[in-house]
């Protein structure tokens, strides 16, 4: 099940993606929530009730894919939980051996623009890089969860480009305001249910291309911690609760890693596709001319 947020007549809706067409979920259920994060926190009962709408839906509730507008998957999550360096290759080409702990970071909501929609370069800085990453949305309360049931705890995935403004990343020993410029996080189209994926999304190909170039190639199953193990170290610290986002790292190949350093520009297009999660797509703007 691919769940989409989109806009209808000025308001935000939630849908289920069948072939070509939407179904509107707030059509046929008008008290169902319109955020993925909030049918999360709600419970089972709120996400069997959008399959129970997707199934019975009308053809009057059914609308053509094609021009949505589409909306980022989730319009309010908890914690933005964010890893660095988690696939070896990227951690090779920063210069940094494979990290014995996570590196973590935060990315604020206020950053995420949906499939479809620009990427903002900031006129402060030319140095606006592509990372393609896998998303796991936290679907239940967790603390100190064991292995065995980690997966237990994530509900789906989607795809984002954590864009980077890389002069300002590397200004402070944090990472937070390089990541967290308005405009720059690529995020969807869709929540993808963990059901209609391997368990923990591992084995899928991820891949990123800048203007039709591949610029970034690998598999879900490279990561040096992979959704599990990164349920069970974070529960060890802080309680996971349904809504937060675990955003899952870059492969290699990112733009400042490159010899001549390959950066986002106006007129670009990147996307960022996950084998079975959904293609996402961005063009590139300069602020102020979105």
């Amino acid at each position: 099940m691919q769940i989409l947020r989109f806009e209808r007549n000025g308001k935000a809706r939630l849908g289920v993606r069948e072939g070509d067409e939407v179904v509107d979920l707030n059509a046929v259920v008008s008290n169902l929530p319109t955020d993925v994060c909030e049918v999360l926190r709600q419970g089972p009962a709120t996400m069997q009730a959008v399959r129970d709408a997707a199934t019975s839906a009308s053809r009057a509730a059914h609308i053509p894919a094609a021009g949505l507008k589409l909306l980022p998957p989730a319009a309010t999550p908890g914690k933005v939980i964010c890893l660095g360096l988690n696939y070896v290759d990227h951690a090779a080409e920063a210069g940094r051996t494979r990290p014995d702990y996570p590196i973590v970071f935060f990315r604020g909501a206020s950053s995420f623009v949906a499939d479809g929609q620009p990427i903002v370069r900031p006129n402060c800085s030319d140095k606006l890089d592509y990372e393609g990453e896998l998303v796991a949305f936290v679907s239940r309360r967790a603390r100190h969860i064991s292995r065995e049931d980690a997966l237990s705890v994530i509900g789906g995935y989607s795809v984002f480009n954590d864009a980077s403004i890389r002069d300002y990343q590397t200004r402070t020993s944090q990472w937070t305001v390089g990541k967290n410029f308005d405009g720059t996080g690529g995020f969807g189209p869709a929540f993808v249910a963990a059901d209609r994926l391997p368990p923990g999304a591992a084995g899928l190909k991820i891949e990123t291309r800048l203007n039709g170039q591949k610029v970034q190639s690998a598999n879900t199953s490279d990561m040096v911690f992979n959704v599990a193990e990164t349920v069970v170290i974070l529960s060890e610290c802080m309680t996971l609760e349904p809504g937060d986002l675990l955003v899952m790292g870059t492969p290699g190949g990112v733009g400042a890693a490159r010899n001549p350093q390959l950066f986002m520009k106006p007129g670009d297009v990147c996307e960022v596709e996950i084998e079975a999660v959904g293609l996402l797509r961005n063009p590139i703007v300069q602020e102020g001319h979105a």
